[in-house]
């Protein structure tokens, strides 16, 4: 498992059997093509309204075009919010595209974007503020985050890692 540059690999040792190799990803990875290693996105989104307000939903998926959509949606948001995307008013929407490499067959991806009827200026206006407020404890609390990923051997066990890449198949191709 790794993040397109370094990469955490089991061996033998059980729990404290791993080490860390380069990953360049696995379209760039020889061991990534014999292992038939596929791209792994997991996004964390916090839904509003929920009695549990550091609960989170989190979305996975092996399909290239969710991973590649989302990370670039979410630069773009942090870039034209001042890195406060985590307080823009969002929402995930499935969408459908055909090429002909899908042989002009519907292929669905994940997209992110700003919540309908809200109004551009005064979304980032809102999110400045609410960054403001928030301060320090929302940096904290991702820092933790990070090391708490960071800790895990691997998030998800064997069986949780097929049953994510079968679901993620189900109804949407994954390319």
């Amino acid at each position: 498992m790794g993040n397109g540059e370094v990469a955490r690999r089991s061996t033998q040792g059980g729990f404290s059997g791993f080490k860390s190799i380069p990953c360049p990803g696995p379209q760039n990875c020889t061991l990534g093509s014999e292992l038939g290693c596929k791209p792994y996105g997991r996004l964390n989104v916090q839904i509003e309204g929920q009695e549990d307000e550091l609960g989170s939903f989190i979305f996975r998926t092996t399909g290239y075009n969710s991973i590649r959509t989302l990370a670039a949606r979410l630069q773009y948001l942090n870039a034209i919010s001042g890195r406060r995307a985590r307080f823009l008013p969002l929402s995930l929407k499935l969408r459908a595209k055909s090429t002909t490499q899908s042989h002009r067959t519907p292929v669905y991806y994940v997209d992110m974007v700003i919540r309908d009827g809200v109004e551009s200026k005064k979304m980032l206006m809102e999110a400045k503020e609410l960054a403001e407020q928030s301060g320090e404890y929302v940096e904290a609390l991702e820092a933790a985050a990070r090391a708490g990923l960071g800790n895990g051997a691997f998030e998800e066990t064997e069986d949780e890692g097929i049953d994510v890449v079968e679901r993620s198949s189900f109804g949407y191709s994954s390319c």
